[in-house]
């Protein structure tokens, strides 16, 4: 690959390099002034080091390009991970290069990869911090190098099209009131269950499981928790009729997305009902219902009907526990 005449490499010099040079330069006209040998020598010594620090890098570039780019679970206004595959055409040559991605609305971290590891499939993990949720464009990446010296840095731009899904920041929300108990679903198990630990009485919770001494501790009532219970599983509801894009909107998103988060920290499943003028739709699992939200879109309603609904929904909607 003939990469100096590749339209996709960028050069600019750095600070360190405009500094070799002007000494490179100090250097050659003492030599021809004074007609020294020896500062003959060091000048093409040093313009030896120039070209070799050129060649070397201009190999950490060649036979290098994109294998594939995969998304995680992305969050809104939150650090996540995207991974990035590179095809490694000459796996034990050290590449020491700079990767840098960029996207719509949103930050990416640089990141580094080394090469060297005699592995032709290569996997740079780079941090992104998207600002809004929904379809985010990937615009390019960029393989920066200044390897070995530092004079110059070369740059081998790959323009991008893919699109990732951002989810809903997940917003920490209290536990609601007024539900029922978090029923528990025992697991069939041989010999006799032990104790685990204890957590807050809630409704619904029988009396033959308060946990007295932890009671009297706290001066509220707790429960007796068991290894072979599981909680039961979480149900969302999501009525896109009654909300209207806007800031109401994406706060209700955040919350059922931090409900769903919360629910993955229990492991608990998670199930999520979304209504429409095209019907009904159900979601199971985080990541399921985690796009699902990533996707609503609120149906416009009229500004009487939204504004009376503001608040109804915002209450009304909450996790309920079966």
């Amino acid at each position: 690959m003939k990469l100096w005449n590749d339209r996709r490499l960028h050069l600019s010099i750095t600070r360190l390099g405009l500094e070799y040079l002007a000494a490179m330069l100090l250097v050659g006209v003492f030599s021809v002034n004074t007609g020294n040998n020896l500062l003959y020598l060091v000048f093409s010594l040093m313009v030896a080091l120039f070209l070799v620090s050129g060649w070397v890098s201009r190999r950490t570039l060649q036979h290098i390009g994109i294998d594939g780019i995969e998304e995680g679970n992305i969050f809104a206004r939150v650090r996540g991970g995207i991974r990035l595959r590179l095809k490694d055409g000459a796996p034990r040559r050290i590449r020491a290069l700079e990767v840098r991605m960029e996207m719509e609305e949103g930050r990416i971290e640089p990141g580094f990869y080394a090469g060297g590891e005699g592995r032709e499939d290569a996997l740079v993990i780079l941090h992104a911090r998207p600002e809004r949720r929904g379809a985010s464009k990937l615009v390019s990446l960029e393989l920066r190098t200044a390897y070995p010296f530092g004079f110059l840095e070369k740059a081998l731009r790959f323009p991008l099209s893919q699109e990732i899904l951002v989810l809903p920041h997940p917003r920490a929300t209290p536990q609601p009131t007024g539900l029922r108990g978090e029923a528990v679903r025992p697991i069939s198990k041989p010999g006799t269950s032990a104790p685990e630990g204890a957590r807050p009485f809630r409704e619904g919770d029988p009396l033959g499981r308060v946990h007295w001494k932890r009671t009297a501790q706290r001066g509220t009532p707790w429960v007796r928790t068991f290894e072979d219970e599981e909680l039961a599983g979480l149900h969302l509801r999501l009525d896109l009729r009654a909300w209207g894009p806007g800031r109401d909107f994406e706060r209700e998103l955040e919350r059922l997305s931090g409900a769903i988060l919360q629910a993955r920290l229990q492991k608990r499943e998670v199930f999520l009902e979304t209504l429409s003028r095209h019907g009904r739709r159900e979601s199971q699992g985080f990541v399921p219902c985690w796009r699902a939200l990533a996707l609503a879109q609120a149906e416009d309603a009229p500004p009487a009907f939204s504004g009376a609904n503001s608040v109804s929904a915002g209450a009304s909607p909450a996790p309920r526990l079966t």
